[in-house]
């Protein structure tokens, strides 16, 4: 951008206060992310993308120039509001805002559950200032103080959205899309949008969620900044023979995860760091190991778990233990803290298990190196024991080999785009029930134009609209009613539903599946894959064929499968993979570089699924025989395979899907190879949705026909059926 003599600088633009503010903290200058969002939102009334970097001063990026045209507004309103997906970093950035605020005589205000009441009361009675809030109490405005909200958003100039990558998936993001659609009506006039972001894969994915009805219009701004580079090592551990491969608190082994708390104990102890271990089991089982060498060692204790179940004082007091930096401490998490919670100097990430989204590795990569050193990364991959008689996916080392490819992508700087969502029926109905409750009454036709027509980014068609009004209205269900003019109206169950105080968040927090055999229950698991009937899970060591699924109890029936060996590589649940990593995963098996950050027993589990990859003929077919069965690699990811199992399931074959690979039962590679030439025609997705199962799994599915389930299952499926039918053409060799 070139500047003319005469053009103030973007520090010059700022309010007088604010820039006394930067003098008093020392700054020798704006960092250039700021310069550039100074000159936007001060030259323009455009949505604006700001990407940078945890700790990059991309919260003062937007607030420097907001805060400045809030001030010019003059009193008589809320001016900004900030919405963050944590409740712990609103009360982080309002630590942050106010000191800069009280220097414009502005107040601002934090508004989530555990707020102070009385500062909530004193913004409705005047509205001013700068309010920090999580979707779920925009919510509760909207819909149990309607004309409080009226006058709290009347004067809105804009809107804040921190995490914005968080948002592009999941129900809460399309929630918070129909409330911030909501909250415009309200307004004098549409509120200017800023979406913060560290790790946006997908420019135009930004763009949409901030204007759905404009795509085009918002700006992105991303730092120039690459960093101070990077510090990796991939460290790999093989389980002992007798391993389960379940973590469990339990004394000292040798097993890796054991032998992973050695090396973290040694080498993590005496600084702040953040060590990411997948599932709350073994948050618990790592951070146990770690207590008890403290223990042994009578050291005082500094590695401490954190993940959802916690109470959250004791999540809170160890994120100000980590901030406040005077002593020595590592946080042993789950995803709780991928998000910008202000964390201080954390030395180093430590990763236990091969990453599965680069999105996520990259958030949490950000957390370390913020004060110019270099981030510090650790993964630890554990592989298992592998028998001469291994299933042949096990013998290639697939957890070694998708750190290696995270890694490359991480580099070359992929991350993965957004995709359609499956919860858009759920949101859709709450957002229906929740306008309803708000306003007494609605038309059909005004409800659509209101929640979800083109212009939303929770757009859905009137037939599939109408369709999902006609199951909530239905007598066995009575979320809603009609009445004779058309109006619809809430039922006794809608009545019920939206008085509940869980109603304002439309996410489940847990999602498991109970598995019953016999009538004897196994346990339960997560299910995030597509299921039909005959379809096979990995459970307590075993293979169990799928007899019957029950979406609303969440549960299902499931027999022993004949050929009872279960392959060990990874089940078919968690965290999906895309195609991109998955074949990046086989341009590591068959490429030949040893990459410098491989431990000596990495490196070795590297070569031995290169050997491997080649022995069995992978390099030059994608089908090779495990005994009775038939593993089929395609390379496709999650969402590719899941279509593959459905496909083949409906030409009556047993199968179950790996992110990289299926695995076919009683059926070998040359049956499969005549099966997959006989398929003159893809299905459908319409057709193959009639065989799909476990559909409902957003928090209100449970009210919606399950035809429109399949009809909205079918619309997502379009494109990886498309890439499915590439993919089986690759494969008839």
């Amino acid at each position: 951008m070139s500047i003319s003599a005469s053009e103030p600088s973007s520090f010059d633009r700022l309010h007088p206060e604010i820039r006394r503010w930067i003098r008093d903290q020392g700054w020798t200058g704006l960092r250039p992310i700021q310069d550039e969002a100074i000159r936007t939102v001060l030259g323009s009334e455009a949505d604006v993308v700001v990407m940078a970097g945890t700790a990059s001063g991309k919260t003062e990026a937007a607030f420097l120039p907001l805060l400045t045209q809030a001030a010019g507004a003059g009193d008589g309103g809320l001016r900004i509001l900030y919405v963050s997906p944590l409740k712990a970093l609103i009360n982080d950035q309002h630590r942050r805002l106010e000191t800069l605020c009280e220097r414009l005589e502005m107040p601002v205000t934090r508004w989530h559950g555990d707020a102070p009441a009385a500062a909530k009361a004193k913004l409705l009675r005047r509205p001013a200032g700068v309010a920090l809030i999580t979707p779920e109490s925009i919510e509760a405005l909207l819909l149990r103080r309607q004309a409080d909200a009226a006058r709290l958003f009347r004067g809105l100039q804009s809107i804040v959205v921190d995490e914005l990558h968080a948002f592009l998936k999941g129900p809460r993001g399309l929630h918070l899309s129909s409330l911030l659609r909501r909250v415009d009506r309200l307004c004098e006039k549409r509120p200017r949008r800023i979406g913060l972001s560290a790790t946006l894969g997908d420019d135009d994915a930004g763009r949409r969620w901030l204007n759905p009805a404009h795509p085009k219009m918002p700006v992105v701004l991303r730092s120039r900044d690459g960093g101070s580079g990077l510090k990796l090592q991939v460290r790999g551990y093989e389980e002992p023979p007798e391993a389960s491969g379940v973590d469990e608190i339990a004394d000292d082994g040798d097993d890796a995860l054991s032998r992973i708390a050695d090396h973290m104990f040694e080498h993590l102890r005496g600084s702040n760091n953040l060590a990411f271990a997948g599932s709350r089991r073994t948050v618990e089982a790592l951070a146990d190991r770690l207590r008890q060498r403290c223990v042994a060692k009578g050291l005082p204790e500094e590695f401490f778990p954190h993940h959802g179940s916690l109470a959250k004082e004791l999540r809170e007091e160890l994120e100000l233990r980590l901030k406040a930096g005077d002593l020595p401490t590592t946080a042993v998490a789950t995803t709780t803290l991928e998000l910008g919670i202000d964390l201080g100097n954390v030395k180093s990430v430590a990763q236990v298990g091969a990453p599965k989204s680069l999105a996520a590795l990259r958030q949490r990569l950000g957390r370390s190196g913020r004060r110019g050193d270099p981030a510090v990364l650790r993964i630890y991959v554990r592989e298992r024991h592998v028998a001469a008689d291994a299933d042949p996916l096990d013998q290639l080392r697939i957890g070694t080999v998708r750190a290696v490819a995270a890694v490359r992508l991480l580099i070359e700087g992929f991350v993965e785009p957004a995709g359609d969502d499956p919860s858009l029926a759920t949101v859709v109905l709450h957002q229906t029930l929740s306008t309803i409750a708000a306003d007494g009454a609605i038309r059909p036709v005004a409800a659509h134009r209101a929640i979800c027509d083109k212009d939303s980014y929770l757009a859905m068609g009137t037939s599939e609209y109408a369709a999902l009004l006609r199951g909530a209205g239905r007598k066995d269900v009575g979320l809603l009613e009609q009445t004779s003019g058309g109006l619809l109206m809430l039922g006794p169950e809608g009545e019920r539903v939206t008085a509940a105080h869980d109603f304002y968040a439309v996410f489940e927090t847990d999602d498991e599946w109970r598995l019953v055999t016999g009538g004897r229950t196994l346990g339960t698991v997560p299910i995030t894959n597509v299921l039909a009937i005959g379809a096979l899970v990995g459970f307590a060591g075993r293979r169990w064929r799928v007899e019957s699924v029950d979406d609303r109890a969440k549960v299902l029936v499931v027999a022993p499968h004949r050929a009872g060996k279960l392959p060990k590589f990874d089940p078919p649940t968690g965290e999906p993979v895309h195609p991109r990593l998955s074949q990046e995963m086989r341009h590591v098996l068959g490429s030949e570089d040893v990459p410098s950050y491989l431990d000596p027993a990495a490196r070795a589990f590297l070569e031995e699924g290169r050997a491997a990859y080649r022995r069995l003929g992978l390099d030059r077919s994608c089908a090779i025989a495990a005994g009775r069965d038939t593993v089929l690699a395609t390379w496709a990811g999650t969402a590719v395979n899941d279509i593959l199992v459905v496909l083949l399931r409906s030409a009556g074959l047993e199968c179950q899907a790996d992110d990289v690979a299926l695995e076919i039962a009683d059926c070998s590679p040359d049956e499969l190879r005549r099966l997959l030439s006989s398929i003159t025609e893809i299905p459908s997705t319409e057709a193959l949705a009639s065989v799909v199962k476990n559909l409902r799994g957003a928090k209100y599915d449970q009210f919606v026909d399950e035809d429109l389930l399949r009809r909205l299952w079918a619309e997502r499926a379009k494109s990886s059926r498309e890439q499915a039918i590439a993919t089986i053409s690759d494969l008839v060799w």
